[in-house]
Protein backbone atom coordinates (compact mmCIF):
# COMPACT_ATOMS: atom_id res chain seq x y z
CA UNK A 1 0.00 0.00 0.00
CA UNK A 2 3.00 2.24 0.78
CA UNK A 3 4.05 2.28 -3.04
CA UNK A 4 0.55 2.59 -3.98
CA UNK A 5 0.12 6.54 -3.24
CA UNK A 6 2.56 9.08 -4.94
CA UNK A 7 4.31 10.44 -2.06
CA UNK A 8 3.66 10.68 1.47
CA UNK A 9 -0.20 10.86 2.80
CA UNK A 10 -1.37 13.09 5.31
CA UNK A 11 -1.28 11.96 9.15
CA UNK A 12 -4.91 13.37 9.08
CA UNK A 13 -5.93 11.03 6.73
CA UNK A 14 -4.47 8.22 8.05
CA UNK A 15 -5.97 8.87 11.74
CA UNK A 16 -9.28 9.17 9.54
CA UNK A 17 -8.75 6.40 7.93
CA UNK A 18 -8.09 3.96 10.51
CA UNK A 19 -11.27 5.23 12.74
CA UNK A 20 -13.36 4.83 9.62
CA UNK A 21 -11.80 1.01 9.29
CA UNK A 22 -13.05 0.05 12.18
CA UNK A 23 -16.36 1.34 11.57
CA UNK A 24 -16.85 -0.39 8.17
CA UNK A 25 -16.32 -3.47 10.57
CA UNK A 26 -19.01 -2.92 12.28
CA UNK A 27 -21.45 -1.93 10.11
CA UNK A 28 -20.46 -4.31 7.69
CA UNK A 29 -21.54 -6.41 10.33
CA UNK A 30 -25.32 -5.61 10.03
CA UNK A 31 -25.11 -3.15 6.67
CA UNK A 32 -26.89 -6.03 5.23
CA UNK A 33 -28.83 -7.32 7.55
CA UNK A 34 -29.90 -4.01 9.46
CA UNK A 35 -32.71 -3.62 6.80
CA UNK A 36 -34.12 -7.18 7.18
CA UNK A 37 -34.02 -7.04 11.33
CA UNK A 38 -36.38 -3.90 10.85
CA UNK A 39 -38.38 -5.21 7.87
CA UNK A 40 -39.07 -8.29 10.27
CA UNK A 41 -39.32 -6.23 13.30
CA UNK A 42 -42.18 -4.23 11.86
CA UNK A 43 -43.95 -7.13 10.35
CA UNK A 44 -42.81 -7.81 6.98
CA UNK A 45 -44.68 -4.79 5.79
CA UNK A 46 -42.16 -3.11 3.19
CA UNK A 47 -44.24 0.25 3.35
CA UNK A 48 -43.65 0.61 6.92
CA UNK A 49 -39.96 -0.04 6.40
CA UNK A 50 -39.53 1.97 3.66
CA UNK A 51 -41.25 5.03 5.66
CA UNK A 52 -39.26 3.93 8.76
CA UNK A 53 -35.79 4.84 6.42
CA UNK A 54 -37.17 8.17 4.78
CA UNK A 55 -38.26 9.81 8.38
CA UNK A 56 -35.10 9.11 9.67
CA UNK A 57 -33.80 10.73 6.42
CA UNK A 58 -35.74 13.19 6.73
CA UNK A 59 -34.87 13.93 10.34
CA UNK A 60 -31.45 13.93 9.09
CA UNK A 61 -32.31 16.72 7.43
CA UNK A 62 -34.08 18.42 9.81
CA UNK A 63 -31.28 18.43 12.33
CA UNK A 64 -28.63 18.90 9.66
CA UNK A 65 -30.50 22.52 9.14
CA UNK A 66 -31.04 24.12 12.55
CA UNK A 67 -27.62 21.66 14.05
CA UNK A 68 -24.86 22.70 12.17
CA UNK A 69 -24.25 26.07 13.33
CA UNK A 70 -23.72 24.26 16.90
CA UNK A 71 -20.90 22.42 15.63
CA UNK A 72 -18.93 25.95 15.57
CA UNK A 73 -19.19 26.11 19.13
CA UNK A 74 -18.68 22.27 20.24
CA UNK A 75 -16.07 21.92 17.55
CA UNK A 76 -15.57 19.30 14.51
CA UNK A 77 -13.03 17.60 15.81
CA UNK A 78 -14.94 17.11 19.29
CA UNK A 79 -17.93 16.55 17.50
CA UNK A 80 -16.38 13.81 15.24
CA UNK A 81 -15.42 12.02 18.46
CA UNK A 82 -18.80 12.49 20.61
CA UNK A 83 -20.09 10.50 17.36
CA UNK A 84 -18.72 7.02 18.19
CA UNK A 85 -20.41 7.23 21.72
CA UNK A 86 -23.53 8.27 19.66
CA UNK A 87 -23.25 4.92 17.06
CA UNK A 88 -22.86 2.94 20.33
CA UNK A 89 -25.71 3.98 21.75
CA UNK A 90 -27.56 3.67 18.17
CA UNK A 91 -26.48 0.59 18.33
CA UNK A 92 -27.74 -0.35 21.82
CA UNK A 93 -31.29 0.65 21.22
CA UNK A 94 -31.45 -2.63 18.62
CA UNK A 95 -30.17 -4.45 21.36
CA UNK A 96 -33.13 -3.81 23.22
CA UNK A 97 -35.67 -3.40 20.49
CA UNK A 98 -38.97 -6.29 20.16
CA UNK A 99 -41.90 -6.04 19.20
CA UNK A 100 -43.64 -4.89 22.41
CA UNK A 101 -41.69 -1.93 22.90
CA UNK A 102 -41.06 -0.33 19.16
CA UNK A 103 -43.22 2.09 19.29
CA UNK A 104 -41.57 3.53 22.10
CA UNK A 105 -37.94 3.27 21.41
CA UNK A 106 -37.91 3.63 17.46
CA UNK A 107 -38.36 7.44 18.22
CA UNK A 108 -34.94 7.55 20.12
CA UNK A 109 -33.60 5.60 17.75
CA UNK A 110 -34.47 8.21 15.07
CA UNK A 111 -32.97 10.93 17.13
CA UNK A 112 -30.16 9.11 17.88
CA UNK A 113 -29.16 7.98 14.13
CA UNK A 114 -29.58 12.25 13.18
CA UNK A 115 -27.63 13.63 15.88
CA UNK A 116 -25.06 10.71 14.77
CA UNK A 117 -24.90 11.58 11.24
CA UNK A 118 -24.78 15.24 12.16
CA UNK A 119 -21.75 15.04 14.33
CA UNK A 120 -20.25 12.17 11.89
CA UNK A 121 -20.46 12.79 8.38
CA UNK A 122 -20.23 16.81 8.36
CA UNK A 123 -16.88 16.79 10.05
CA UNK A 124 -15.48 13.54 8.38
CA UNK A 125 -16.36 14.87 4.93
CA UNK A 126 -14.77 18.28 5.94
CA UNK A 127 -11.79 16.42 7.28
CA UNK A 128 -11.31 14.02 4.27
CA UNK A 129 -11.18 17.16 1.57
CA UNK A 130 -8.90 18.57 3.61
CA UNK A 131 -6.51 15.89 4.72
CA UNK A 132 -6.00 14.41 0.95
CA UNK A 133 -4.01 15.31 -1.79
CA UNK A 134 -5.04 16.29 -5.06
CA UNK A 135 -2.84 13.94 -6.35
CA UNK A 136 -3.17 11.00 -4.73
CA UNK A 137 -6.61 12.06 -4.05
CA UNK A 138 -8.64 9.04 -6.61
CA UNK A 139 -6.08 6.60 -4.55
CA UNK A 140 -7.10 7.55 -0.99
CA UNK A 141 -10.49 6.92 -2.11
CA UNK A 142 -9.77 3.69 -3.70
CA UNK A 143 -8.01 2.48 -0.67
CA UNK A 144 -11.06 3.41 1.40
CA UNK A 145 -13.18 1.62 -0.79
CA UNK A 146 -10.73 -1.07 -1.09
CA UNK A 147 -11.09 -1.78 2.86
CA UNK A 148 -14.65 -1.61 2.78
CA UNK A 149 -14.90 -4.53 0.16
CA UNK A 150 -11.93 -6.20 1.63
CA UNK A 151 -13.64 -6.49 5.22
CA UNK A 152 -16.89 -7.04 2.40
CA UNK A 153 -15.25 -10.32 1.96
CA UNK A 154 -15.72 -11.96 4.97
CA UNK A 155 -18.06 -9.52 7.36
CA UNK A 156 -21.14 -11.07 5.65
CA UNK A 157 -20.24 -14.54 5.75
CA UNK A 158 -19.43 -14.07 9.65
CA UNK A 159 -22.74 -11.74 10.38
CA UNK A 160 -25.01 -14.53 8.08
CA UNK A 161 -23.42 -17.16 10.28
CA UNK A 162 -23.25 -15.74 13.80
CA UNK A 163 -26.90 -14.46 13.30
CA UNK A 164 -27.93 -17.96 12.25
CA UNK A 165 -26.42 -19.15 15.42
CA UNK A 166 -26.70 -16.62 17.70
CA UNK A 167 -29.37 -13.99 16.44
CA UNK A 168 -28.90 -10.05 15.99
CA UNK A 169 -27.93 -9.63 19.53
CA UNK A 170 -25.01 -11.37 19.25
CA UNK A 171 -24.04 -8.47 16.21
CA UNK A 172 -24.98 -6.02 18.21
CA UNK A 173 -23.47 -6.22 21.10
CA UNK A 174 -20.30 -6.45 18.62
CA UNK A 175 -21.17 -3.08 16.85
CA UNK A 176 -21.15 -1.47 20.61
CA UNK A 177 -17.68 -2.49 21.10
CA UNK A 178 -16.30 -1.60 17.84
CA UNK A 179 -18.19 1.71 17.89
CA UNK A 180 -16.49 2.18 20.63
CA UNK A 181 -12.49 1.57 19.64
CA UNK A 182 -13.14 3.56 16.64
CA UNK A 183 -12.37 6.45 18.96
CA UNK A 184 -8.82 5.92 19.44
CA UNK A 185 -7.66 6.81 16.27
CA UNK A 186 -9.75 10.03 16.21
CA UNK A 187 -7.65 11.03 19.01
CA UNK A 188 -4.97 11.83 17.09
CA UNK A 189 -7.46 13.72 14.56
CA UNK A 190 -5.16 17.41 13.45
CA UNK A 191 -7.47 20.53 14.41
CA UNK A 192 -8.98 21.88 11.00
CA UNK A 193 -9.60 25.39 11.67
CA UNK A 194 -13.53 25.52 9.99
CA UNK A 195 -16.60 27.73 10.67
CA UNK A 196 -20.05 27.43 9.26
CA UNK A 197 -20.64 31.06 8.13
CA UNK A 198 -24.10 31.00 6.34
CA UNK A 199 -27.17 31.66 8.54
CA UNK A 200 -30.47 29.66 8.13
CA UNK A 201 -31.69 31.58 5.24
CA UNK A 202 -28.25 32.12 3.22
CA UNK A 203 -28.21 28.15 3.65
CA UNK A 204 -31.93 28.31 1.59
CA UNK A 205 -31.02 30.27 -0.73
CA UNK A 206 -27.84 28.81 -1.61
CA UNK A 207 -29.65 25.08 -1.72
CA UNK A 208 -32.43 26.55 -4.21
CA UNK A 209 -29.52 29.09 -6.35
CA UNK A 210 -29.13 27.91 -10.06
CA UNK A 211 -24.93 28.00 -8.73
CA UNK A 212 -25.21 24.76 -7.43
CA UNK A 213 -28.14 23.00 -9.21
CA UNK A 214 -26.23 20.59 -10.74
CA UNK A 215 -23.98 19.24 -8.44
CA UNK A 216 -26.86 19.31 -5.70
CA UNK A 217 -28.97 17.21 -8.38
CA UNK A 218 -26.12 14.86 -8.94
CA UNK A 219 -25.96 14.81 -4.74
CA UNK A 220 -29.61 13.48 -4.96
CA UNK A 221 -29.44 11.25 -7.74
CA UNK A 222 -26.94 9.87 -5.76
CA UNK A 223 -28.82 9.49 -2.31
CA UNK A 224 -32.03 8.01 -4.79
CA UNK A 225 -29.66 5.24 -5.70
CA UNK A 226 -27.97 4.27 -2.23
CA UNK A 227 -31.24 4.24 -0.87
CA UNK A 228 -31.98 1.38 -3.26
CA UNK A 229 -28.25 -0.50 -2.76
CA UNK A 230 -28.71 0.06 1.31
CA UNK A 231 -32.58 -0.92 2.00
CA UNK A 232 -34.19 -2.80 -1.23
CA UNK A 233 -31.78 -4.96 -2.29
CA UNK A 234 -31.18 -6.45 0.73
CA UNK A 235 -34.66 -6.80 1.69
CA UNK A 236 -35.51 -8.21 -2.13
CA UNK A 237 -32.31 -10.65 -1.40
CA UNK A 238 -34.46 -11.89 1.68
CA UNK A 239 -37.50 -12.65 0.06
CA UNK A 240 -35.95 -14.00 -3.02
CA UNK A 241 -34.01 -16.28 -0.80
CA UNK A 242 -36.34 -17.24 2.14
CA UNK A 243 -34.57 -15.66 4.71
CA UNK A 244 -31.79 -17.42 4.96
CA UNK A 245 -29.20 -15.40 6.64
CA UNK A 246 -26.38 -17.47 6.17
CA UNK A 247 -26.77 -18.06 2.05
CA UNK A 248 -27.27 -14.03 2.08
CA UNK A 249 -23.65 -13.47 3.32
CA UNK A 250 -22.32 -15.94 1.53
CA UNK A 251 -23.77 -14.76 -1.52
CA UNK A 252 -22.64 -11.05 -0.69
CA UNK A 253 -19.17 -12.03 0.32
CA UNK A 254 -18.32 -13.81 -3.20
CA UNK A 255 -19.91 -11.23 -4.73
CA UNK A 256 -17.90 -8.30 -2.62
CA UNK A 257 -14.55 -10.19 -3.50
CA UNK A 258 -14.57 -10.14 -7.29
CA UNK A 259 -14.43 -6.39 -6.76
CA UNK A 260 -11.01 -5.69 -4.72
CA UNK A 261 -8.17 -5.25 -7.25
CA UNK A 262 -10.34 -3.74 -10.03
CA UNK A 263 -11.19 -0.60 -7.52
CA UNK A 264 -7.18 -0.58 -6.20
CA UNK A 265 -6.10 -0.12 -10.10
CA UNK A 266 -9.27 1.89 -11.27
CA UNK A 267 -8.10 4.26 -8.24
CA UNK A 268 -4.47 4.81 -9.65
CA UNK A 269 -5.78 5.48 -13.49
CA UNK A 270 -8.25 8.33 -12.76
CA UNK A 271 -5.46 10.06 -11.19
CA UNK A 272 -2.66 9.57 -13.49
CA UNK A 273 -4.67 10.37 -16.77
CA UNK A 274 -8.66 9.20 -16.99
CA UNK A 275 -10.92 11.57 -17.53
CA UNK A 276 -13.26 10.96 -14.49
CA UNK A 277 -16.47 12.26 -16.32
CA UNK A 278 -16.08 9.63 -19.04
CA UNK A 279 -15.28 6.88 -16.40
CA UNK A 280 -18.56 8.15 -14.44
CA UNK A 281 -20.75 8.20 -17.53
CA UNK A 282 -19.41 4.95 -18.79
CA UNK A 283 -19.77 3.21 -15.32
CA UNK A 284 -23.13 5.19 -14.84
CA UNK A 285 -24.92 3.59 -17.96
CA UNK A 286 -24.13 0.03 -17.35
CA UNK A 287 -24.92 0.34 -13.45
CA UNK A 288 -28.48 1.99 -14.59
CA UNK A 289 -28.67 -1.39 -16.98
CA UNK A 290 -28.05 -3.73 -14.16
CA UNK A 291 -30.19 -2.20 -12.19
CA UNK A 292 -33.35 -2.98 -15.00
CA UNK A 293 -31.86 -6.47 -15.05
CA UNK A 294 -32.06 -7.49 -11.34
CA UNK A 295 -35.76 -6.26 -11.95
CA UNK A 296 -35.94 -10.41 -13.30
CA UNK A 297 -33.53 -12.04 -10.99
CA UNK A 298 -35.31 -15.09 -9.48
CA UNK A 299 -32.72 -17.74 -8.62
CA UNK A 300 -29.47 -17.30 -6.40
CA UNK A 301 -26.90 -17.59 -8.63
CA UNK A 302 -28.63 -14.72 -11.14
CA UNK A 303 -28.21 -12.88 -7.45
CA UNK A 304 -24.21 -13.94 -7.70
CA UNK A 305 -23.80 -13.34 -11.41
CA UNK A 306 -25.40 -10.29 -11.84
CA UNK A 307 -25.15 -8.78 -8.33
CA UNK A 308 -21.33 -8.89 -9.08
CA UNK A 309 -21.27 -7.42 -12.55
CA UNK A 310 -23.12 -4.78 -11.04
CA UNK A 311 -20.89 -4.22 -8.13
CA UNK A 312 -18.19 -4.36 -10.97
CA UNK A 313 -19.79 -1.41 -12.62
CA UNK A 314 -20.76 0.61 -9.52
CA UNK A 315 -16.77 0.97 -9.32
CA UNK A 316 -17.01 2.82 -12.39
CA UNK A 317 -19.17 5.51 -11.12
CA UNK A 318 -18.41 5.21 -7.16
CA UNK A 319 -14.42 6.26 -7.76
CA UNK A 320 -14.84 9.14 -9.91
CA UNK A 321 -18.33 10.51 -8.29
CA UNK A 322 -16.46 10.81 -5.18
CA UNK A 323 -13.32 11.83 -6.40
CA UNK A 324 -15.07 14.85 -8.10
CA UNK A 325 -16.89 15.64 -4.84
CA UNK A 326 -13.75 16.37 -2.73
CA UNK A 327 -12.20 17.95 -5.24
CA UNK A 328 -15.17 20.38 -5.20
CA UNK A 329 -14.87 20.11 -1.88
CA UNK A 330 -10.92 21.41 -1.61
CA UNK A 331 -11.66 23.60 -3.92
CA UNK A 332 -14.10 25.67 -1.80
CA UNK A 333 -11.69 26.18 0.64
CA UNK A 334 -12.59 27.94 3.68
CA UNK A 335 -16.23 27.04 2.64
CA UNK A 336 -15.71 23.32 2.64
CA UNK A 337 -18.23 23.39 5.16
CA UNK A 338 -20.94 24.86 3.92
CA UNK A 339 -20.57 22.71 0.82
CA UNK A 340 -20.20 19.99 2.83
CA UNK A 341 -23.64 20.72 4.47
CA UNK A 342 -25.50 21.21 0.87
CA UNK A 343 -24.48 18.06 0.08
CA UNK A 344 -25.64 15.80 2.86
CA UNK A 345 -28.94 18.25 2.28
CA UNK A 346 -28.97 16.91 -1.41
CA UNK A 347 -28.19 13.43 -0.89
CA UNK A 348 -30.95 13.09 2.46
CA UNK A 349 -33.34 14.95 0.16
CA UNK A 350 -32.74 12.63 -3.09
CA UNK A 351 -33.51 9.82 -0.37
CA UNK A 352 -36.54 10.71 0.84
CA UNK A 353 -38.39 11.66 -2.25
CA UNK A 354 -37.05 8.37 -4.15
CA UNK A 355 -38.24 6.57 -0.90
CA UNK A 356 -41.51 8.24 -0.65
CA UNK A 357 -42.27 7.57 -4.81
CA UNK A 358 -41.14 4.00 -3.41
CA UNK A 359 -44.20 3.40 -1.04
CA UNK A 360 -46.28 4.82 -3.77
CA UNK A 361 -45.03 2.52 -6.63
CA UNK A 362 -44.51 -1.03 -3.82
CA UNK A 363 -48.90 -0.88 -3.22
CA UNK A 364 -49.23 -1.86 -6.66
CA UNK A 365 -45.86 -3.49 -7.80
CA UNK A 366 -43.73 -6.25 -6.53
CA UNK A 367 -40.31 -4.62 -4.86
CA UNK A 368 -38.12 -5.26 -7.26
CA UNK A 369 -40.01 -2.84 -9.46
CA UNK A 370 -38.39 -0.24 -7.41
CA UNK A 371 -34.92 -0.89 -8.83
CA UNK A 372 -36.29 1.39 -11.85
CA UNK A 373 -36.04 4.34 -9.54
CA UNK A 374 -32.34 3.20 -9.07
CA UNK A 375 -31.75 3.08 -12.70
CA UNK A 376 -32.84 6.55 -13.62
CA UNK A 377 -31.13 7.86 -10.50
CA UNK A 378 -27.99 6.27 -11.77
CA UNK A 379 -28.17 8.22 -14.61
CA UNK A 380 -28.29 11.23 -12.80
CA UNK A 381 -24.90 10.84 -11.45
CA UNK A 382 -23.40 12.67 -14.60
CA UNK A 383 -24.29 15.90 -13.34
CA UNK A 384 -21.42 16.32 -11.60
CA UNK A 385 -18.36 18.04 -13.00
CA UNK A 386 -15.05 18.84 -12.38
CA UNK A 387 -14.47 22.42 -10.68
CA UNK A 388 -12.45 24.18 -13.55
CA UNK A 389 -15.49 22.87 -16.02
CA UNK A 390 -18.40 24.21 -13.53
CA UNK A 391 -16.64 27.69 -13.93
CA UNK A 392 -16.64 27.87 -17.52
Amino acid sequence: MKNYFDGRVSHGFVSLYTGKAIVMVATGLLGLFLPIFIYNLLGQNIQYTILYFATGYFLYIVVLFFGVRFLNKFGFRRALRLSVFLGAIYWALFYFIDENNLLLIIPFILVTVSLYRLFYWIPYHVDFAKFTSKKNRARQISALRVTRETIGVFIPLIGGFVISKFGFDALFVTAIILYLTSSIPYLTLPHTREKFSWDYLETLKNFFSKKHRRELVAFMADGAETSAVILIWPIFIFQLLEGNYLKIGILSTLIIGLSVVLQLALGKKIDKNARKEKVLKFGSIFSAISWLVKIFIDTALQIFVIGAFHNLMRIFTRTPFDTLTYEISADRGHYVDEFTVLREMAINSGRVISLLMAVVISLFLPIQYLFLLAAIASMGLNFLRTPDIQEN
